[in-house]
């Protein structure tokens, strides 16, 4: 099944990167160092997040309550993958890189109190984006795919009455009362 390889494909690419990355960071990069790999604008820099999405802090708990909300997100993203027809590529794709990159932040979030592992630092001189993983990088570009394919899918809406690309009833026309 062609959507099978994608989503798991991509799932399992994303997590075994980003494992496989994480391990070498905390190895070889000392904490809050700066390593620069392209200059000042590409960096690798050793930190942990144990909230959330930059930075976001729930308190103790944090550890336990975004764990949840992962394992939920890879239960929703399988059951979405799961409702996407054979023919499709993109919209497992996406799915896959998303369940992937939460998987992988899942796996810190289990395996250590000191939260996810993040070392890619991109930016200029004082101007730095939030440091992040492979996970959160497969998080964003299947979060990008799914807003591609959902707003590409809109735009092929037919007229009411008629089926949509997936078999769905279309909008409303201009012209209906």
């Amino acid at each position: 099944m062609r959507n099978g390889r994608a989503f798991w494909g991509a799932a399992l690419l994303i997590l075994l990167l980003d494992v496989a990355t994480k391990y070498l960071a905390e190895r070889h990069l000392a904490m809050h160092v700066p390593v620069p790999v392209a200059g000042n604008f590409l960096r690798f820099t050793l930190a942990y997040n144990p909230g959330a999405a930059f930075s976001m802090s729930l308190g103790p708990y944090s550890r336990y309550i975004f764990g949840v909300f992962a394992a939920i997100a890879l239960f929703v993203l399988w059951r979405l993958y799961r409702q996407t027809r054979p023919v499709e590529f993109m919209l497992p794709l996406g799915l896959g890189l998303a369940w992937g990159g939460a998987a992988g932040n899942l796996v810190d979030r289990i395996r250590s109190p000191r939260g996810v592992v993040d070392f890619i630092d991109i930016g200029t001189n004082a101007w730095r984006f939030w440091t992040f993983n492979i996970a959160d990088a497969g998080v964003t570009v299947g979060a990008v795919i799914l807003a591609w394919f959902l707003a590409r899918e809109d735009a092929t809406k037919t007229p009411a009455g008629e089926a949509g690309p997936r078999g769905e009833p279309g909008g409303t026309s201009a012209g209906a009362a």
